[in-house]
């Protein structure tokens, strides 16, 4: 007959923390794409942003904006004059600021959507009192707002934490839901890699002695508004690069149509028929071949990338970070957490001969009573789910626990005159020679085995008496295998990163299917590793938590730091996970690889549209003087103002048609290279070239239908 026996009360398991969780949770909850009160703070900041000194930080709009500028001055002078026929140059007139209108309108709804989420995070701020500790030894109250670096405070249950610091003495379960918007408490403690804590979150239970590390308005709040806001981004190297070819493009056609005023008309004047272009129609031109549409929307695709990260609860500190993790080569995983569930589980008893596998079970769940880590829990659990073994209670003045200890390696129980214990083999072996017990080599040989299959041998005896091994394995996640197949297929090498020795290194590498692994590594090794990988020309992204990532962190292109994580670790990476998921790298590469794709995408499309155009302006324009150019109307558009009119209208429609798409990303299909150019040619190149045909033929219609032209 058993006694019941009860492992002591051990933390409840937290949700927020759970490295097994894939799940994205939200920073700040989604709003609609087009929210009424985004949409008014982006028309309000359009019109802002007509400003010609804002306005030239894009080159193409600019020059849209001057052609703009240009033609209104004409118009008015038209006005003054008395001219007739004017209909045509108002119509080009307005269209070409609605032209500029709908780029800016696209890169202030991407901002209004930061500066939403921070006056929302701006209304979490609040100065609360904090309980100083003094350099006596005595509490005084002060506002938050005055505390400095390195000032010690006390909290307790019920108290706000009055600013960013570290635990230094302690430990308590802390509301974060005001960062990450996760309901479930967190552990923080002194001595480890959860001691951080974030100013505005609240003390839940016990009580915890903090050092601020951190001066008022440089919280890491105050970091996240901030960056929300977009205050900081800058742009990054590719997109600068896109903005000098498109400026390029830009210039080259601004020439080619200067020209076209002279040669017009001398062309005019040798055939004795036609008119030259007005001034209205030669911008009309400018403006519809230069890459209006991508110009419009670069700095949209840029801040929207970021966005999108926030969504899935990650601070990026730059653009440059989220670009960098679309281009990443080479992945760094800790198996520990992020390969692995976290916790080595209890999976096999193994008795040797003469004892019974229902013997080994019972011994081994009465010796993990005084183990309160997840291996021990996991050994009672076996054994009631496998042998019917209920978990059992005796009073603490029958029995003495002992604790596992880094001395002993063992843990155990002292009960009825039983010694049972259960530990490293070694350690197991020594106890039970020094009861005066015969070492046998099926314990050895058990183990030996269990270590070359990856797993943990855990002995375990009673006083003088070898029962057997249980066998810890470390649970590879549910899907992780396919999901580093998906890395493979986009062309990133995943690599593992663990303390083991390299035999069970090995083991967990070839179960999980990563491309390579590095054992029993240290910071040094880590951080020679991403060396080594960036010499060959690879951009390398890394997870970490502790202070020994840090060197890690800092020098990988993309270093993703958990929010439980110490301060130097955050410091360190270029992004910040709020939900401190270290799986959620995986994550953030998806998201760096569809902000490239969404640029790259919409360039192709900007580009391919240009095509139609010059089938119905160029026409426009020579027809009158060159007959024979009445062939390259294929449209069978009526008239030369009604084509050049509905050119320049649906070069400012397709801005504001295609905001969605900037905003949300094109979706993201792990591909090889070679796919994703493929299908983006495919939808975006030919689908570019198709796509204004019927709708400059249908605006045609309607502009005659309507008499517009």
């Amino acid at each position: 007959m058993s006694t019941t026996l009860m492992p002591p009360q051990a933390p409840v398991n937290n949700p927020h923390e759970d490295p097994t969780s894939l799940l994205p949770k939200k920073l700040v909850r989604a709003r609609p794409l087009f929210d009424p009160e985004i949409v008014r703070r982006a028309t309000k900041a359009s019109f802002a942003k007509l400003n010609p000194v804002t306005l030239l930080k894009n080159p193409v709009m600019f020059v849209v904006e001057v052609g703009a500028a240009l033609t209104t001055l004409y118009l008015a002078r038209d006005i003054f004059t008395g001219a007739r026929g004017l209909g045509f140059e108002i119509q080009i007139s307005i269209w070409l600021w609605f032209t500029v209108l709908f780029a800016n309108f696209a890169e202030a709804m991407a901002e209004a959507r930061g500066k939403a989420q921070a006056d929302t995070l701006r209304k979490t701020k609040t100065d609360v009192m904090a309980k100083r500790i003094t350099s006596s030894g005595k509490i005084e109250q002060v506002q938050g707002s005055a505390l400095r670096i390195g000032d010690i405070v006390t909290c307790e249950a019920g108290d706000l934490i009055p600013g960013d610091g570290e635990v230094i003495e302690g430990v308590a379960t802390v509301d974060e839901s005001v960062i990450t918007g996760e309901s479930a408490p967190v552990i923080r403690e002194s001595g480890g890699d959860r001691s951080a804590v974030t100013g505005g979150t609240r003390v839940l239970s016990d009580q915890v002695k903090i050092r601020i590390t951190s001066n008022p308005g440089e919280t890491f709040l105050d970091r996240m508004i901030a960056l929300v806001e977009g205050a900081e981004r800058q742009k990054t190297p590719n997109e600068i690069a896109l903005n000098i070819l498109i400026a390029g493009l830009t210039l080259i056609f601004l020439l080619a149509v200067i020209t076209l005023q002279p040669f017009s008309a001398f062309s005019v004047a040798q055939a004795g028929a036609g008119t030259v272009p007005t001034v209205a129609v030669l911008v009309s031109l400018l403006v519809c071949l230069i890459p209006t549409t991508i110009g419009g929307l670069l700095s949209a695709i840029g801040i929207a990338g970021m966005d999108r990260v926030m969504q899935h609860n990650v601070l990026a500190m730059s653009g440059k970070a989220v670009e960098a993790a679309g281009d990443v080569n080479s992945l760094l995983l800790d198996k520990t957490g992020t390969i692995t569930l976290g916790n080595r589980q209890a999976v096999e008893f193994l008795a040797v001969n003469g004892v019974s596998p229902e013997e080994l079970a019972d011994a081994a769940q009465l010796s993990s009573l005084a183990d309160e880590t997840p291996e021990g829990r996991s050994v009672v659990v076996l054994a009631k789910e496998k042998y019917g073994l209920r978990g059992r209670h005796i009073p603490e003045h029958e029995a003495t626990f002992i604790p596992f200890s880094a001395y002993t390696r063992m843990s155990g129980v002292d009960f009825e005159g039983r010694k049972l214990r259960k530990g490293a083999t070694d350690a197991i072996c020594k106890f039970v020679a020094e009861c005066g017990g015969q070492v046998g080599g099926d314990v050895q040989e058990m183990s030996d085995r269990i270590s070359r299959n990856g797993g943990t041998p855990l002995a375990v005896c009673d006083g003088k008496r070898l029962l057997g091994v249980i066998h810890l394995k470390d649970i590879v996640k549910g899907g992780m295998k396919e999901r580093i197949a998906q890395l493979r297929t986009m062309g990133i090498r995943s690599i593992m990163i663990t303390g083991d020795n390299p035999l069970t290194a090995a083991a967990i590498a070839g179960e999980a299917g990563v491309d390579d692994f590095l054992a029993q590594a240290t910071p040094k090794d880590k951080l020679e590793y991403i060396k080594k990988e960036q010499a060959a020309g690879r951009l390398v992204a890394m997870t970490g938590d502790g202070t020994n990532d840090a060197p890690a962190l800092a020098q990988a292109d993309v270093g993703l730091a958990m929010n439980t994580g110490t301060t130097a670790a955050k410091e360190a990476g270029n992004m910040v996970d709020l939900d401190s998921n270290p799986t959620k790298l995986i994550e953030v590469v998806a998201i760096g690889k569809q902000l490239l794709i969404t640029r790259g995408a919409l360039t192709t499309f900007s580009i391919a549209n240009d095509v139609a155009k010059y089938f119905a302006i160029i026409p426009a324009m020579f027809m009158a003087t060159y007959p024979v150019l009445g062939k390259l109307n294929i449209m069978n558009l009526h008239t030369p103002q009604s084509a050049v009119l509905a050119a320049v209208i649906f070069n400012a429609l397709i801005i504001i048609a295609l905001v969605p798409l900037a905003l949300r990303g094109v979706k993201y299909r792990p591909l090889d290279a070679a796919s994703l150019l493929r299908r983006n040619l495919l939808i975006y190149g030919i689908g570019g070239i198709i796509a204004p045909f019927p709708g400059i033929w249908l605006i045609d219609q309607l502009l005659v239908a309507l008499r517009l032209a």
